[in-house]
């Protein structure tokens, strides 16, 4: 009877909830053309080479060249394109709190990282070429952790500079680790 007690009670524990900040709308777009230049655009241009090479040189080779290039190169590229920025939407967030700062990140593996302000030893924003385009920016906190950085992606360029100074002003009103209570 106590192990079914134990079994229900963490049944009804809660979980993590997602933090409270999503990314900005123009994150789905900065994905894409960031997809299109790094993984769909080059497997679309070999399978077009392949298959033009193909009716050049070898034109007896189309038939079982041409669904091959379909399967292993054209639709993985598609499907990349369409999928991955989606779902990194759904995935990507932020919330600075009173005592520690926690982003999720990721779209095939989640990550979820809670850092304590108190452990917080720079605020870093980047703006790439293409997240300038965009005009979104990177937020990453630097810890005194050996886990690594939080970082905070896909935000506006006015919501990493809020970001940047809240943590900023938060970590410094955090009593530290070594501090005297």
């Amino acid at each position: 009877m106590t192990g079914h007690r134990r079994g229900a009670h963490a049944q009804t524990q809660p979980g993590l909830r997602p933090p409270r900040n999503g990314v900005d709308p123009r994150a789905r777009r900065w994905w894409t053309v960031q997809a299109l230049l790094t993984v769909t655009g080059p497997l679309l241009l070999v399978a077009a080479a392949l298959l033009v090479n193909s009716l050049l040189f070898f034109p007896g080779a189309l038939p079982w060249l041409a669904p091959l290039v379909l399967a292993v190169l054209v639709l993985p590229a598609a499907g990349y394109v369409l999928a991955m920025p989606r779902l990194r939407c759904r995935v990507h967030a932020w919330e600075v709190g009173e005592a520690a700062v926690y982003a999720a990140g990721g779209w095939i593996l989640h990550k979820r990282r809670i850092a304590p302000l108190s452990r917080v030893q720079t605020v870093d924003t980047v703006r790439g070429p293409l997240q300038s385009r965009y005009g979104l920016a990177t937020v990453t906190v630097t810890t005194a952790s050996t886990a690594g950085d939080v970082r905070i992606t896909g935000v506006s360029d006015e919501a990493a500079e809020w970001l940047a100074a809240r943590i900023t002003d938060a970590a410094r009103l955090v009593p530290g680790d070594g501090d005297a209570a």
